[in-house]
């Protein structure tokens, strides 16, 4: 499990203390009744319920400390406006408003831009399909979603992509002990791809330019895959004979693709 941990610097997370019910609850009382020491006690009661939530990003390309200092600022609030009366914990008031904050952080400081607008609809999709699983017990379809939020379909993949953290080309997506493949490693060339293309073509043209003999060797041995003896065996000559007209084959090949 130890992969999972979150790593703050300057804070020893496995030392953070975790307020028992009924010490949050004198707490909230003594804070609410002006005892700003009381408040203290809670923000720092309650980072741990922070770095929970930073186990989700700990995967990404973020500045860990940086996010837990956004992620404190969303536990301020919820201590700021959470109010006893509604016999809630205060850790399902305080989740959303941190998951927020760090969201917004990370939407506003991210390297790619993408719109407002297609983010604001990512959120209400995520809103929709959270409280449809809550209130019926499975996911909405996609289709009930595009007719709820009156867009078309085809956008709901388009929004929630964009809340996608980018990946580096650099990122290693496989690794059996021997060498690493990285993203970048799985990327087509399409100017090779073309020239691949462009390459063929000649080859085509080229083969049929040259001895009918030679075109047929040359076919047998590179595209069927047979032997010289093979060849020479089903054409009644010499393997040396084979092997002579296919270099000639060759060299024809390279003078017509120049």
């Amino acid at each position: 499990m130890a992969r999972y941990k979150v790593d703050i610097t300057g804070i020893n997370t496995s030392e953070l203390k975790v307020l028992t019910s009924k010490e949050m609850t004198d707490l909230f009382i003594a804070y609410q009744n002006g005892d700003k020491m009381a408040k203290e006690k809670l923000i720092n009661g309650n980072l741990k319920l922070v770095l929970s939530i930073l186990k989700s990003f700990n995967k990404g390309n973020y500045n860990m400390d940086d996010l837990f200092q956004v992620g404190v600022i969303g536990l301020i609030k919820a201590i700021d406006n959470f109010d006893l009366s509604y016999n809630l914990k205060l850790s399902t008031y305080a989740v959303p408003l941190i998951l927020g904050e760090i969201k917004r952080y990370i939407r506003d400081n991210t390297s790619l831009r993408v719109s407002r607008s297609i983010k604001d609809l990512a959120y209400q999709i995520i809103s929709f399909k959270e409280a449809y699983l809550s209130k019926y017990g499975e996911e909405a379809s996609n289709a009930l979603i595009a007719s709820k939020l009156n867009i078309e379909e085809y956008k709901i993949a388009q929004a929630l992509d964009s809340l996608k953290t980018p990946l580096s080309i650099y990122e290693p997506i496989y690794n059996d002990g021997g060498d690493t493949i990285y993203l970048m490693d799985q990327i087509a060339d399409k100017k090779e791809l073309n020239s691949d293309k462009d390459m063929l073509i000649s080859l085509r043209k080229a083969l049929n330019k040259i001895k009918k003999r030679e075109r047929q060797i040359l076919i047998e041995r590179y595209i069927i895959g047979k032997t010289q003896m093979e060849i020479a065996q089903a054409l009644d000559i010499s393997q040396a004979q084979v092997s002579r007209i296919e270099k000639n084959a060759i060299l024809s090949l390279k003078r017509l693709i120049k």
